[in-house]
């Protein structure tokens, strides 16, 4: 397993939980990638109590959210040709998940709502119910 790998799934990861504090009890779904496998995250997972999942070898509906996210991002972003440098495909992507995939895009799953709005409805339900 190449370190670039790992640091490359690790540091986005520990970044994302340092910015949202997630409480105890998070899942983590991954597939059975070395990346997913090493000490490295291993310490992470435990340090944040994390508890972790992997699909089953070779069955890609173990991880369906993730695969139809990988098709959206091909299909919507990747679809108009090449990136002009790994600079532009960073910023281009970065760009695709937080401007519009986790803020604009509705997602059938979550009621045609996007990441964002499904999540500030809920912690609203979330604290109008323990106010009652």
């Amino acid at each position: 397993m190449t370190i670039w790998k790992i640091t490359w799934f690790i540091i986005p990861l520990r970044n994302a939980l340092q910015f949202r504090q997630p409480s105890p009890g998070l899942i983590i779904h991954s597939d059975r990638g070395g990346q997913y496998v090493s000490n490295d995250l291993r310490e992470l997972i435990n340090l944040w109590h994390i508890s972790p999942s992997m699909s089953r070898a070779d069955d890609p509906y173990d991880n369906a959210f993730a695969e139809s996210f990988w098709s959206r991002l091909k299909a919507e972003l990747l679809e108009g040709g090449t990136f002009l440098s790994v600079e532009d495909a960073r910023t281009e992507i970065f760009e695709y998940i937080e401007m519009y995939y986790n803020r604009m895009r509705k997602h059938s799953s979550l009621g045609y709502k996007s990441p964002e709005q499904f999540e500030q409805e809920y912690y609203t339900k979330l604290a109008s119910s323990v106010c009652r």
